[in-house]
């Protein structure tokens, strides 16, 4: 045991004492944009939990060889070698729903589906709760509803939110610009803080969003207003070109919370029409 670890010593004294190129400069950066772009990728999800695993699995199967356990790393040899396979299968729900690149036009068009179905369920006083899926899974925080797997657009949301549909009272869930599941049971928030009068879908877009980084729009079927909740925070009564702007800001990061009226989102009204009807969801 000594012995293997003063050879471990002697080795890496010879490594740190040998001659250092402009070759290993750039491998060396290499690794490290690569660690940090993963580390990117992988910040706000359940891959988080693989690196770890990962990385424990490798202290473990060191200590093994340094301790001279021959039963604990033969099983650490064992899973090693199908590590890629078990982290495949466990976490292939956050392996395919990682976000490499979105093009802008990509998110823009997420948000207007969004904006226009808001507007047009609250000019009607239809009651709807979108739920859309950022960088934390929600498949821990809520209960998932019925599989749907369409591309978002206005005529789907506003068809899912309409009274006689059995999936009104229920949130739709958006990932990676499409309806993954409608109907789905929102966890409701224990706080005591909301303002008045707000309702059971108001007190579930809180709820989500105090445990994850979920972003939710709720249209209230009492007052026909549109809210949006981020970070367990909620901001009422903004209209369709307030709303467009601050979902476009809060999803491309430029901003990370919400502010404290829809008036602070500076940005000129003209862009945005007026509500635009559905016939075909009518």
């Amino acid at each position: 045991m000594i012995e293997y670890g003063w050879q471990l010593l002697q080795d890496f004294i010879e490594f740190a004492s040998g001659k250092f190129s402009w070759r290993d400069a750039i491998d060396i950066a290499l690794v490290t944009l690569a660690i940090y772009w993963l580390l990117l990728l992988i910040r706000g999800t359940r891959a988080v939990q693989i690196l770890f695993g990962v990385l424990v699995l490798i202290v473990l199967s060191l200590a093994s060889q340094f301790f001279q356990f021959a039963t604990t790393r033969w099983i650490l040899d064992t899973l090693m070698g199908s590590a890629v396979l078990i982290i495949v299968v466990l976490f292939q729900h956050d392996i395919r729903r990682a976000r490499f690149l979105r093009p802008d036009q990509e998110e823009s068009a997420m948000v207007e589906e969004v904006v226009r179905a808001a507007q047009v369920l609250a000019q009607r006083a239809t009651g709807a709760l979108i739920v859309l899926e950022r960088e934390s899974a929600l498949s821990d925080q809520i209960e998932q509803g019925m599989s749907i797997n369409a591309e978002l657009s206005t005529d789907l949301l506003i068809s899912i939110f309409q009274t006689q549909s059995p999936l009104h009272d229920g949130a739709v869930v958006v990932r990676d610009g499409r309806i993954v599941s409608a109907g789905c049971i929102l966890p409701l928030t224990l706080s005591q803080d909301l303002p008045e009068g707000v309702g059971t879908r108001h007190r579930a877009a809180v709820g989500v969003t105090e445990q994850s980084d979920a972003l939710v729009i709720v249209v209230s079927e009492e007052t026909a207003g549109i809210s949006v909740v981020l970070g367990g925070e909620m901001l009422r009564d903004i209209d369709g070109p307030h709303l467009r702007v601050l979902l476009q800001e809060i999803l491309t990061g430029a901003r990370k919370e919400l502010p404290a009226a829809a008036e602070d989102v500076k940005r000129p009204l003209e862009l945005a029409g007026p509500p635009q009807e559905t016939p075909s969801a009518s």
